[in-house]
């Protein structure tokens, strides 16, 4: 065999030898490559973790009680915490809910010069939040916040007094929680708020849970305002 005849299978065999290297070098790369990352929020949006209290009131609520018409003024404050929202995690975040409470004094009846107090608080922890922060335009920007709330009214009255003095005993408290979660919807051009307006989406309706049939009290808006502390 001459010598040129034996170089055609020892050049194969190099050739054949680079191709088997070069599909191990691509499969080990297949293999190691890293997961995509996940999409970040947009920097307008708080950051994921953050928590933040926000102050709330609200006057002249129209509130039916026990078949009364009666208009309160109610002061509190909320705390959320930031989490991403994985249906939309690049224009908006989820807002866990951690704390939520409000209270107003009841205007006093012919009865009593005491009207009592109605007390607002979350329900339990918030454990599928769906309360949303959004981005409903970059520049400038505007955002959209509704908050989806499940909370208990406990309502404390006086007795009644037929003499038109003051009583100083109190009635057992009338504990009340939501049929349906409340939603409200602010239009923003920052977060946290400062001082800006929600509105109530639909009348709140409220039940006794041993009478879950018969809705006692029902909360027909709230326009309340909103602002970061």
């Amino acid at each position: 065999m001459s010598v040129r005849s034996r170089r055609i299978p020892a050049l194969l065999l190099g050739l054949l030898c680079v191709a088997i290297t070069a599909v191990g070098i691509g499969g080990a790369s297949v293999a190691q490559a890293a997961p995509a990352a996940p999409l970040a929020p947009s920097p307008l949006l708080p950051p994921i973790g953050a928590e933040i209290p926000m102050s709330m009131a609200a006057n002249n609520v129209p509130l039916q009680l026990r078949g009364s018409l009666v208009s309160v003024d109610f002061k509190g404050g909320i705390k959320v915490r930031v989490e991403a929202n994985p249906n939309d995690p690049v224009n908006s975040v989820r807002l866990r809910v951690i704390g939520f409470k409000m209270w107003a004094p009841l205007p006093a009846t012919q009865d009593s010069r005491q009207g009592g107090s109605i007390t607002i608080e979350q329900n339990d922890v918030d454990v599928d939040p769906q309360s949303l922060l959004r981005i409903t335009q970059q520049y400038p920007p505007k955002f959209e916040q509704t908050m989806v709330l499940s909370f208990t009214m406990v309502v404390e009255q006086p007795e009644a007094s037929s003499s038109g003095k003051t009583v100083q005993r109190m009635t057992e408290p009338l504990i009340l929680t939501t049929k349906d979660p409340a939603k409200l919807i602010g239009a923003l051009t920052q977060f946290p708020p400062k001082g800006d307006l929600y509105q109530l989406q639909n009348p709140v309706d409220l039940i006794d849970l041993e009478n879950p049939d018969t809705t006692v009290a029902t909360i027909q808006k709230v326009p309340v305002k909103v602002g970061g502390l």
